[in-house]
This record gives C-alpha cells, sequence and structure tokens, in this order.
C-alpha cells in the first residue's frame, strides 16, 4: 500500500505540531457557516469542516442543508484561505462535492463499516488522487477499517488518512464512544504509514472531556485533532454538547501547545 505524507500534498501543513481541523457539526446558515469558519481560522485551525449531509439514526431529525451549503464553505475556505473538507457517504456527494471544487473528503464512521458502499465509493473516486479521511467503523473491528483503506488505496488513492473517533459499544463510561485507543494503535502499526487523526468531538460527546482526550492522542503521536466548533454551540441543530466556541478552541490549542515538539518532528 503507497500512501503520502501529509507533508508532502500541497497544502500547508505544519511539522511541528498538530493539523487542526474544525469547524461547525452541521452547517446551517450561511452567516452561522462563514463566522464559525472564520473565528476557528483565527484561532489557527489548519482545515475548516462542516457537515453538509448529516447520518441520522431516525428520520425526522435534522439532515444537513445538503448541496446549497457546499458555495458556502467554499466561500468560507477562500476567505480564509485554507481547504475545506466534508463527509461524503455516496457517489452523489462525491459528485456533487467534486463540482464545488471541495478540497478533501471524509468517509463516516456508519459509511466505512459497509464493503459494499466503501467499494463504490472507492471505484467513483478512482483517477482523483484528492484526500480521503477514513474514520473508524462504528463498531470495534480494525479489519473494516483497514479493508475500507485498503479499498480506496486500489482505486489509486494516495492521500489517506485515518480518523479515530471512538467505537460505540454498551458501556457505562462517561464517553459517547469508546476510545479503545488500542485499535487505532493497531491500525498503525499494520499500516506505519497512515497517519492518525483524532476526532475527541465523538468520542467524549461532552466538551468538558475535550482536553482530556486530546492530551491523550498528541501524546500517542497522533497527526492531528478533529474538533467541532460552532459560534453558538448552546443553539447548534446537531451535537450542541460537544461543540466549542472558537474562542475555548483556541484556549485548547494554547493549552496543548507546550507538547507539540515532543512528538511532531518528521
Amino acid at each position: 500500500m503507497k500512501i503520502e505524507k501529509m507533508s508532502d500534498w500541497e497544502f500547508g501543513f505544519p511539522n511541528d505540531g498538530p493539523i487542526i481541523i474544525s469547524g461547525p457539526c452541521s452547517a446551517e446558515s450561511y452567516d452561522q457557516l462563514l463566522f464559525s469558519c472564520t473565528g476557528v481560522a483565527n484561532q489557527g485551525a489548519h482545515i475548516l469542516r462542516a457537515g453538509i449531509w448529516k447520518p441520522r439514526t431516525r428520520p425526522n431529525s435534522f439532515e444537513g442543508i445538503g448541496e446549497k451549503a457546499l458555495p458556502w464553505l467554499k466561500e468560507a475556505g477562500r476567505i480564509t484561505r485554507l481547504p475545506v473538507i466534508i463527509e461524503v457517504a455516496t457517489p452523489w456527494h462525491i459528485e456533487a462535492a467534486l463540482n464545488h471544487d471541495i478540497d478533501m473528503l471524509w468517509i463516516g464512521t456508519r459509511t466505512t463499516v459497509s464493503p459494499f458502499a466503501m467499494q463504490e465509493i472507492a471505484q467513483v473516486l478512482s483517477g482523483t488522487n484528492i484526500p480521503v479521511f477514513v474514520k473508524n467503523p462504528i463498531n470495534p473491528d480494525v479489519n473494516l477499517w483497514l479493508g475500507a483503506i485498503e479499498r480506496l488505496s486500489l482505486a489509486g488513492l494516495k492521500q489517506l488518512v485515518a480518523i479515530h473517533r471512538g467505537f460505540n459499544v454498551p458501556d457505562s463510561s462517561p464517553y459517547r464512544n469508546l476510545p479503545m485507543w488500542e485499535i487505532p494503535l493497531r491500525l498503525k502499526e499494520i499500516i506505519p504509514e497512515i497517519e492518525l487523526i483524532c476526532d475527541p468531538s465523538h468520542i467524549c460527546g461532552s466538551r468538558s472531556l475535550l482536553m482530556e482526550v486530546s492530551k491523550k492522542a498528541l501524546e500517542l503521536g497522533y497527526k492531528g485533532l478533529m474538533i467541532e466548533s460552532h459560534i453558538q454551540p448552546e443553539i447548534a441543530l446537531s451535537d450542541p454538547s460537544q461543540q466549542v466556541t472558537p474562542e475555548v478552541l483556541g484556549e485548547m490549542i494554547n493549552a496543548l501547545s507546550p507538547s507539540f515538539s515532543l512528538h511532531y518532528q518528521d
């Protein structure tokens, strides 16, 4: 499997600290998205994120704004001069993202778990080599995660990253999804060249736990963090309890910065 280092990509990512991916859980309006994204950019984010299509367990809940939010996110990227990333789950999502010149894609946990869906996505992306970040499957199975990455690699994609967002298993722990750190570390043993990004927002489910999990990930040598940020988290239409304001994101980055040089030397 041939995977390129993120430092070799066309984007200007830091070598002496983690890559910070941030933005709201969901794009809700033009103003909300723009203010959230410019806010996290001012606090040091390197990639802007937002949910455009939101997978929901049950219908009639907020499932995202859809394609009309793609130009909003791209405009935020133009203003901040940062790349933008969205979740895709179907060939139609991918087509819309490519038509709007979205810079990067991530595959969500509910999609990673399906070999059929991953094969279809790999076929659609074949020949593009757009950066693709693959979240761990919802259940704790390293082979499903590995298989999803392998399908993309076999389709010719080389700019691949693994996102650890925890595993949904019955447990009475304080986490929304158990970290089960041994699984991403096992993936790294199998594919040493893959970079790990931690998504503490979905591991924690609560902003009060974000620092603890973020620090643990950096101590383990993860390449970066994906942290959800909203200008008004308390009124967010999805996952309000795990999002932070851009200002709090900046405080987190500053608090974590003393350990950067210990773990991020190419």
